[in-house]
């Protein structure tokens, strides 16, 4: 054997590496971990990563083959990234092909070679367009082209198609208008150093106050070291200005921020505010850019183009050239939790990233974690409070609506539809959150009882009326509405709750004149409707906002006035333990919609359970007091994060497969689990889903060491035995769902 063996992480559910043969026709001399391989595995040819190089295997080095080729010349990810992604190898005990795969963007999963960076060419106005904007009649007839032009006019440098979707709807419909014209023109991007300096515009900076002034100051002390502060503010007391003053400083020291924020629908308006007040390209990583987009903006980062990465969860593994802070928006939110394949948590791997680079991670919420408050009140975070709101604006005040006896229409009170008119009348703006899209979430026969339920999971299709379909929202199944009961032939169909469609029907009916808007994933499906309906409630064409939780977090609508809760009941008795934390936070969340301006803003929440002890700390006390009730609560009963957790799950298409699994492992578990509690195996709470049967295995113990020590050995264990083929399994360790 001569040269060097190569150790491979290749994309695939075993939870090892393959050794393989250099090619033949490749220097050696410069191999580094993180360079990716193209190799042969099975039949097929994949992609996989290096992660070393040996002088020795522990197989038969004739057996061994070649790999085919070597894609790189040097590593894509940097070596901080390799770090934090063989810490969450360890960490969450995942196949390392997986964890190596999940932190490179597609196209470069499937060997596209990682070419130099080139920024997105952009819109310009040309002479003949300054002039139709000075003949404004020519435009009289074309407000939205009109209104864009204006805009470009703005633009010396010009703009990325991107920055234009908020300005009109349509903007690429419009830009192809203003093209065809000869108004607008596509030119070369400037060059990052050439970048002109962000204009003044609709966010300029604002007046510190003494809470915020003391928040930037200390981390900005810190900026040379790791340290985690928590920084709880209140809704609308101006975190983002403190996430913008902080960027402005690393900048200015040559260095990068990374931004998380935990959806998509959240961006738009941070990202107009980055774009206006910091300089150069910004890098954009989220699942609704194509292939390519999230491929450019990932190599910007890579290359330092891009001083700023605003991304959501998986841009924690983004690579950065010269990081200097880390930035968690909403840290509380749970879709910095992956719930599937890599089960990885993107604000805690946020934490060991900033450990290993040794910057400071600023995590902001109006309401924390309770794992992220208690980390702060054993002062491993540093807690910065912005008690108040920016401006002096006064937190809204909340009410309490007890709807039980009370004639409801679709859902909505008298005394709220009353309050909503008293507002309206004031030409303010209503938002009503319900999180629960279609129109009805149960579809039943009046005749014979029969329900919509889903084919292939234990759970009842919604149905969506304007598509005319029921869905299930978590196979994703579809399929035509029933004309008749598929069981009495009955044509009495009566569906049964309320969704956001059934809602907007209603209020159309109640307000046929006034613009209601409606913002749920099925609304904003389409690309770029999501920054034309922020930028239509802005502009004031919609004066009734209906939303999930979409519209709770993030957004800042300084003409709201009155929020209504529409059904606060859905979260105050869940299975999960961690129920009534996100409903406190949730409703938080959308209260702090109202009142963000110099208007006065007021809260009510309907529920027939008015005397819940949560809702009563929340609306009397707040959330610190509620966050210190829960903490007590979850530490007589020894649940986190007063203990540590994982879930072995398993599905088969038969139930007794999946409990066999389970039952198997345990016995494995036997012998080893000193200090680890096991529950189960026991049905999942959906114990079918998507045609499969589901159960688990929940392991908990007092001490973190002690729960990986035996999660090391244990894993281990399952996988020498011959496990059952039609069984699939997975490990998520510090579960978010129990389900």
């Amino acid at each position: 054997m001569t040269g060097p063996i190569l150790r491979i992480a290749v994309p695939s559910p075993l939870y090892r590496t393959f050794d393989y043969l250099p090619p033949p026709s490749r220097d050696l001399t410069d191999l580094q971990p993180g360079l990716r391989v193209r190799v042969p595995f099975g039949r097929r040819q994949v992609v996989g990563f290096l992660l070393e190089t040996s002088a020795s295997t522990t197989l038969d080095p004739a057996a061994l083959r070649p790999a085919l080729e070597i894609l790189d010349r040097e590593p894509l990810l940097p070596a901080d990234v390799l770090a934090l992604l063989q810490w969450a190898r360890r960490y969450y005990h995942h196949p390392p092909g997986d964890v190596f795969a999940s932190a490179l963007p597609v196209l470069l999963r499937q060997g596209e070679p990682a070419a130099t960076p080139t920024l997105p060419p952009a819109w310009r106005i040309t002479p003949a367009g300054r002039a139709a904007l000075v003949e404004s009649v020519v435009l009289h007839r074309a407000p939205a082209q009109r209104l864009l032009l204006d805009h470009l006019a703005g633009c010396a440098a010009g703009a990325s198609s991107e920055t234009l979707r908020p300005v009109v709807r349509d903007s690429a419909v419009t830009l192809r208008a203003l093209h065809a014209k000869g108004w607008a023109e596509q030119v070369a991007a400037p060059a990052a150093d050439a970048a002109p300096p962000p204009r003044p515009g609709r966010y300029p900076p604002l007046v510190l106050n003494d809470a915020q002034a003391e928040a930037i100051a200390t981390v900005a002390a810190a900026l040379e070291r790791f340290q985690v502060f928590l920084l709880e503010g209140v809704t609308g007391s101006g975190k983002t200005e403190v996430y913008l003053r902080l960027i402005e400083a690393v900048l200015a020291r040559g260095r990068q921020a990374l931004v998380l924020t935990p959806e998509i629908g959240l961006t738009p308006q941070l990202l107009a505010r980055f774009r206006e007040r910091l300089p150069g390209p910004l890098a954009v990583l989220h699942s609704g850019l194509s292939d390519r987009e999230r491929l450019n903006a990932w190599l910007l980062a890579r290359a330092g183009t891009a001083k700023v990465v605003v991304g959501t969860r998986s841009a924690i593994f983004a690579p950065l050239r010269a990081p200097g802070i880390l930035i968690v928006d909403e840290e509380h939110d749970p879709s910095y939790k992956q719930q599937d394949g890599f089960r990885y948590h993107a604000r805690d791997l946020a934490v060991i990233r900033g450990q290993q680079l040794d910057i400071p991670v600023v995590l902001g919420s109006a309401t924390p974690a309770l794992e992220s408050v208690h980390n702060a009140q054993r002062e491993r975070y540093r807690l910065l409070r912005l008690p108040e709101r920016v401006g002096g604006g006064a937190e809204p005040s909340i009410d309490i609506l007890d709807v039980r006896r009370q004639p409801l229409i679709e859902g909505l009170s008298r005394p709220l539809l009353e309050r909503m008119r008293l507002h309206l009348a004031r030409n303010e703006q209503v938002l009503l959150f319900l999180n629960r899209r279609g129109f009805a979430p149960i579809l039943l026969c009046h005749e014979c009882g029969w329900l919509s339920a889903c084919r292939h999971c234990d759970a009842r299709m919604t149905l969506h009326l304007r598509q005319r379909r029921l869905i299930c929202h978590h196979c994703g199944d579809s399929r035509p509405v029933d004309r008749v009961c598929p069981v009495c032939g009955s044509v009495d169909l009566r569906p049964l709750g309320q969704g956001t469609e059934r809602l907007e029907t209603a209020l159309r009916q109640e307000f046929p004149d006034l613009g209601i808007a409606r913002m749920d994933r099925d609304s904003t499906r389409r690309r770029g409707s999501l920054e034309t309906l922020l930028a239509d409630i802005h502009n004031g064409d919609h004066r009734i906002l209906i939303g999930t939780q979409m519209l709770a977090k993030g957004h800042h609508f300084p003409d709201v006035t009155l929020v209504g809760i529409v059904d606060a009941d859905q979260g105050l008795y869940g299975v999960d333990f961690r129920s009534s934390e996100r409903m406190a936070q949730l409703i938080l969340q959308v209260a702090g919609r109202a009142g963000r301006a110099e208007k006065p803003g007021n809260v009510i929440i309907q529920t027939h359970h008015p005397d819940h002890p949560l809702l009563r700390v929340l609306v009397s006390q707040g959330y610190p007091a509620f966050a210190t009730a829960a903490l007590a609560e979850r530490q007589a009963a020894l649940l986190p994060p007063f203990a540590h957790q994982a879930l072995l799950r398993a599905e088969a298409a038969d139930p007794e497969r999946a409990t066999a699994f389970l039952t198997a492992a345990r016995a494995l578990a036997d012998p080893l689990a000193d200090g680890v509690e096991l529950l189960g195996p026991a049905p999942a709470p959906m114990e079918r889903r998507a045609g499969r049967y589901r159960a688990q295995l929940l392991l908990q113990a007092t001490h973190r060491q002690v729960l990986h020590r035996f999660l090391d050995r244990w894993t281990a264990r399952i996988w020498a035995r011959n496990a059952d083929r039609q069984v699939r399994w997975s490990l998520d360790v510090d579960p978010m769902e129990l389900y």
